[in-house]
């Protein structure tokens, strides 16, 4: 079924406001090219009157010749208008808090005087060529019959009207009769949804099909608190369980989310749907016993429809077919008494509370197989040069198909260094992306036992390696070699 859904993605503003999260203009531009390559309707690319590094980035993307439309949020002021048109951008996202906690406490006003204010600065917006998208903050805490009067008068001079969940205390069956109501209006009408009680993507899917004509969302559901709608969650919940057509290209969502992920620094929890690691991944030998006979039977979706790939990840859970299938996959043909030994050595870790990579893996069968191997690329030395007043710098000394070769590389820290040295050798031999690094300290103290876990792809595939040292940087530089040496 087509039923044309607008998308606003607010990755780039309310997304932003995740704690701890800044991003540069041209990191931000970057994301605005990859959110509209993606089909978003409209970008909300900042709020303009934040700082000038916020205008700068602001401009660029509305100047980039996007198809999307380029917003920026701004409040009930003029001049927060006048940054915006500053900005070039295509719209604004004119935020009134509704709620009487909001209108008394925050702004020590009254519902009179913010309506007033609210509507002059809406037609302020318009007069000066912006689109204006109204939108009641804290709505769902608000007098229905407040906020209605509100839409109602604005509804002259404003594009869209929006109604905010601001701290995700909507239902669906609440949010259903809101938007059912609101229809009435006759008023392209928005949902931005917050997840505090996990309900955000169910909220956004039950206002698309009671009415509303778009939602706000983030990537991987970033934002303030618990996060925004999920992109990723909202489009897939639409495509896959009510057979509706988005317009989103569903292919790039996990590159997106990772590329989210790495600029924000927001790590994506491993539970996390659909772009989660854990979506597509399996362990269970009753499970992957069933994928292997027909996917659907633990897979709602296939992986390669939002861009990814599917994993077998190997512990106690592990069985007989999962074995199986990774050799099949690396092309070794095992006895079957060399299988079972294999699944016998894989549950023994798992026993331990160990982590078993594919490294791991590949190692046992070749050592329960006989298999010499003999490493592509091996780790000579390495040397790493950091202090307060220097910037972290490494050397590291490679042999890589029976050649030498030496890079360097600089850093954050010393790892970072370390491991962008490693890359810098790869190049043009090897294209090899980190794609995630996780550390854990096995042992206390100061000269614990540490051990990296590294996630590297070549292309479509992808393999975990591991490092155990009490140096960290040495732990670090021999889980990407490892993981090198499997992929390669």
């Amino acid at each position: 079924m087509a039923q044309k859904y607008r998308f606003l993605d607010t990755t780039l503003r309310d997304g932003e406001q995740t704690p701890g999260v800044s991003l540069i203009p041209e990191d931000k531009l970057l994301i605005a090219q990859k959110l509209d390559a993606l089909g978003v309707d409209v970008i909300e690319a900042g709020s303009a009157p934040i700082s000038e590094g916020e205008r700068k980035a602001i401009k660029m993307i509305a100047r980039a010749g996007l198809k999307a439309e380029i917003c920026s949020f701004v409040r009930a002021v003029k001049s927060d208008v006048d940054f915006a048109l500053k900005c070039d951008v295509d719209s604004v996202h004119l935020v009134v808090p509704v709620s009487d906690l909001h209108i008394k406490q925050k702004l020590k006003k009254s519902r009179g005087e913010v309506a007033r204010t609210s509507i002059e600065v809406a037609e302020y917006a318009k007069k000066h060529g912006l689109l204006v998208e109204f939108s009641a903050e804290d709505a769902s805490r608000a007098d229905f019959e407040f906020v209605k009067d509100m839409y109602a008068s604005a509804k002259k001079v404003a594009k869209r009207i929006c109604f905010c969940d601001t701290v995700g205390v909507l239902t669906p069956d609440k949010t259903k009769e809101i938007f059912s109501s609101l229809q009435k209006l006759d008023i392209p009408a928005s949902f931005h949804g917050h997840d505090d009680f996990g309900l955000a993507t169910a909220n956004s899917v039950a206002a698309l099909l009671s009415g509303a004509s778009q939602v706000h969302v983030t990537i991987n559901g970033i934002g303030e608190r618990a996060g925004n709608a999920s992109l990723e969650e909202v489009v897939m919940a639409l495509e896959t369980l009510h057979g509706i057509r988005t317009g989103i290209s569903k292919k790039e969502l996990y590159p997106l989310s990772r590329l989210v992920a790495r600029l924000t620094k927001v790590h994506v929890a491993p539970n996390k749907a659909i772009v989660g690691d854990n979506a597509f991944s399996h362990e269970s030998g009753i499970h992957v016993h069933g994928i292997a006979k027909n996917a659907m039977t633990y897979e709602p979706i296939p992986p390669e429809i939002v861009g990814r790939t599917r994993r077998f990840v190997f512990g106690k859970h592990t069985g007989r077919t999962s074995v199986e299938l990774a050799l099949k996959e690396m092309k070794l043909k095992a006895s079957a008494e060399q299988t079972d030994e294999i699944l016998r050595r894989v549950k023994a870790l798992g026993d331990k509370g160990l982590k078993v990579t594919d490294a791991d893996l590949q190692s046992i069968a070749e050592a329960v197989m006989q298999i010499p191997k003999t490493p592509k690329v091996k780790l000579m030395d390495f040397a790493v040069v950091s202090g307060k007043q220097i910037t972290p710098t490494a050397s590291v000394k490679l042999n890589i198909n029976g050649n030498d070769v030496l890079e360097a590389g600089t850093g954050v820290g010393p790892v970072d260094a370390a491991i962008g040295a490693v890359k810098r050798a790869m190049e043009g031999v090897e294209d090899i992306e980190l794609v995630e690094y996780h550390v854990d300290a096995i042992t206390g103290g100061t000269n614990a036992v540490v051990e990296v876990i590294v996630k590297l792809a070549k292309g479509d595939k992808v393999i975990t390696s591991k490092g155990v040292r009490e140096d960290i940087i040495l732990a670090s530089v021999e889980a990407v070699v490892e993981g090198i040496n499997r992929l390669i």
